[in-house]
């Protein structure tokens, strides 16, 4: 059982674009109706990094009135051309990120909306209609409701496939509640980036019967960028995937605060034709980027 030195720390080969953290969201095309009279009401753009979000409208847009607050940095110069308007993210945006964009028409109608990101879906093109032309009024709902409906139901079906005993210890350590769970700590470790300010300290823990193990992160972010998991693996040593429970204290660190990730391993996990093997558990960050390596040795269980 050891950790090896973050991935970051010492390779510089392993960056990933940005928009591999997509690659697990669904793109869609989606039609929003707009109202015929006057709303103020955002309504929300699901962006992805280094993806071209196209916004479609029924009448020209004024390039000059068209804005979105604080894209320096963030995104790509927006991009207007007739009716269409172009949003292409430099990185990745997290759920809690609201940035306002207005988009005026050459008549002077502006409709604001909200430029954000989701994790299960993507717009790759959004269809603004204002003509209530009775067919493709009804069209364009029908489409968008099927869509959500569909979105709903494969939440609800992975919120099924997670409610187990793993997952429910796993949300207990990512909330600190170690007491309440029969899991005790085998050993830790406390990894310092300087560069960044970024603090990782590591615990490794096995179950009183020795049926289960897990590994809580505890991370504590320095750097400006706010710190996301993009996801993790486990792993034997000739690659084959292995199941796990996983949860977070919360979607993304601001810079000087604090969060959990746990990770919890059914001894069944460490079964192999040949015997019980070693596993490996693999955490990226946001951009991509490999942050860690745990590897977990059968004899956590003996």
């Amino acid at each position: 059982m050891r950790l090896v030195v973050p991935c970051r720390f010492i390779l510089l080969g392993l960056l990933v674009a940005s928009a591999a953290s997509a690659k697990d969201r669904e793109f869609r095309v989606r039609n929003v109706i707009l109202p015929n009279g006057p709303d103020q009401r955002a309504r929300p753009i699901y962006v992805a990094g280094e993806v071209a979000t196209v916004l479609r409208f029924e009448t020209d847009v004024d390039p000059r009135r068209t804005k979105l607050e604080g894209w320096e940095g963030r995104f790509e110069p927006p991009g207007v051309a007739g009716r269409v308007v172009v949003l292409v993210p430099l990185y990745d945006l997290t759920s809690e990120d609201r940035i306002p964009l207005v988009v005026t028409m050459v008549d002077g109608t502006q409709w604001p909306f909200t430029v954000t990101a989701d994790n299960a879906s993507v717009d790759h093109q959004v269809n603004l209609l204002r003509d209530r032309d009775h067919d493709r009024y009804m069209r364009a709902s029908l489409a968008e409701a099927r869509v959500m409906e569909r979105i709903y139901r494969e939440k609800f079906e992975k919120l099924e496939q997670e409610d187990t005993i793993d997952h429910a210890l796993a949300s207990l350590l990512a909330k600190g509640a170690i007491k309440m769970t029969p899991f005790r700590e085998r050993k830790s470790w406390l990894l310092k980036d300087e560069g960044e300010g970024t603090e990782i300290q590591v615990f490794v823990y096995t179950s009183r019967s020795r049926d289960k193990a897990a590994v809580v992160l505890s991370v504590r972010n320095g750097n400006p960028e706010p710190w996301s998991l993009l996801e993790a693996r486990l792993r034997t040593s000739k690659e084959e995937r292995r199941p796990f429970a996983m949860r977070t204290s919360g979607a993304f660190l601001h810079e000087g605060t604090r969060g959990r990730v746990a990770f919890v391993i059914d001894g069944h996990a460490f079964d192999a034709a040949g015997g019980p093997e070693r596993l490996v558990l693999e955490i990226f960050r946001q951009d991509g980027l490999k942050e860690a390596i745990v590897e977990l040795d059968p004899s956590l269980l003996r």
